[in-house]
């Protein structure tokens, strides 16, 4: 896999600007980038160059500027732990995909989304392929042949792809990045997650026997889960886009999960200036800070903070939030250093940003004076979009099996681990 990436490298560096040269096909990830995007355009590259192309190129391309990886703190974890540097990856700023369009040069797939991005949609007529495990937003087509199942994880169907067509081509480093983006996706393949699939199972199972010294998948995935949270060495705004959204309307406000206790974040030097150069650069009137820790006995702790220049503002969502009843966030106001900041435990810890974040949009409705459920729109940022992951937005069976702690979780995976599941 290095070879292939450093070849990508240099012969995109040298031959894509040229105006006349041979065809490139790219395989390009969702705009999130998150490990299964990463990992299905890495493998699903490598399996072209090797099974189809002689004369023309084939590129795995992450769908974010080089600048923006840092943010994905389990992506480099996982490239670390295979070996692979991440100074060997092509990122969107590196290359131009419309200079290769206007040259009539670019075949482009999709893995792990569907659809391009409106920004994108001007390359659409370079589409050639979709591999994707989201629901079915394209329209078909006889020139670009779909491959769209309800899995956990895309990888697994490139795993498929590669085990069916050429699985002379794995090795122990692309059979663990593959192993890792399923693993991961399908919460260490556990059914009361509702994440895994007989599907993800099968090939999952099947890089397990054809390589018996993958990680194991209890520690394989608590290493991916850790390493996604890790903040450490991460500035101020960069903790913030990590895991980020935006809405607007009368109001432009961003919504930013944490995984530090919020005493830690406000004690951050110059906290407060770096709150405000983040919302004047981003142009956020409101910047809500939520954040997710866990106490000694691993039950989660929510808070909550709001930031604003304005005291009006500041004041006027505090109190809309402090009175919500669907859900009630149970707040309880705490100290703040910082005055511009107002901060709350949060007694509800099932009120994920995915619960919270309809309370904000019903305030700006209500702000505007106007009922039209359908006007408040989460925008693009500017940002590149971050992965769901189930402490933050919620997971698939919220409203369904019973609430089950942290530590019984953990209990369960090591006890799975141990008995090599």
């Amino acid at each position: 896999m290095e070879e292939f990436l450093s070849s990508c490298r240099r012969t995109a560096q040298v031959q894509v600007d040229q105006v006349h040269g041979p065809q490139v096909h790219v395989v390009l990830g969702n705009e999130s980038c998150d490990v299964d995007s990463m990992v299905s355009a890495m493998a699903y590259a490598y399996f072209l160059s090797k099974t189809l192309y002689s004369e023309m190129l084939a590129l795995p391309l992450l769908n974010i500027s080089q600048s923006d990886l840092v943010l994905r703190s389990d992506n480099l974890f996982l490239l670390n732990q295979t070996g692979l540097s991440p100074d060997l990856l092509l990122f969107r700023d590196q290359l131009d995909l419309r200079v290769l369009k206007r040259a009539g040069r670019l075949r482009l797939t999709l893995v792990d989304h569907n659809v391009l991005a409106s920004s994108d949609s001007d390359l659409e007529g370079a589409v050639v392929e979709v591999i994707d495990h989201h629901q079915l937003e394209r329209e078909p087509s006889p020139s670009c042949p779909v491959t769209v199942e309800t899995v956990g994880s895309c990888a697994t169907l490139v795993t498929e792809r590669i085990i069916q067509k050429a699985p002379e081509i794995l090795d122990q480093q692309l059979a663990q990045l593959l192993y890792a983006a399923v693993v991961l996706d399908c919460v260490n393949m556990a059914p009361a997650a509702g994440k895994v699939t007989p599907k993800d199972s099968q090939y999952a199972a099947a890089l397990e026997m054809r390589f018996p010294t993958l990680p194991p998948r209890g520690a394989l995935f608590q290493a991916l889960q850790g390493a996604k949270f890790d903040v450490s060495g991460l500035n101020t705004e960069q903790m913030l886009l990590k895991d980020m959204k935006a809405v607007s309307r009368s109001l432009n406000i961003a919504i930013s999960v944490l995984y530090i206790t919020l005493e830690d974040f406000l004690q951050r030097a110059g906290l407060e200036a770096d709150l405000s150069a983040f919302c004047q650069k981003f142009g956020f009137d409101l910047l809500f800070l939520m954040t997710i820790s866990f106490s000694d006995n691993q039950e989660p702790i929510r808070e909550l903070a709001v930031f604003s220049h304005s005291s009006t503002y500041r004041e006027q969502v505090s109190q809309y939030l402090e009175q919500a009843c669907n859900p009630a966030l149970n707040l309880c106001p705490i100290s703040s250093p910082h005055p511009q900041v107002s901060a709350y435990h949060q007694g509800n810890t099932l009120a994920s940003r995915k619960k919270v974040l309809p309370i904000i949009k019903d305030f700006l409705r209500e702000r505007c004076g106007d009922s039209y459920l359908g006007d408040v729109e989460e925008e693009e940022s500017g940002v590149p979009p971050t992965p769901m992951n189930s402490l933050v937005d919620g997971c698939p069976l919220d409203n369904g099996l019973p609430y089950i702690s942290t530590q019984d979780l953990e209990e369960k995976v090591s006890k799975m681990a141990n008995r090599g599941l």
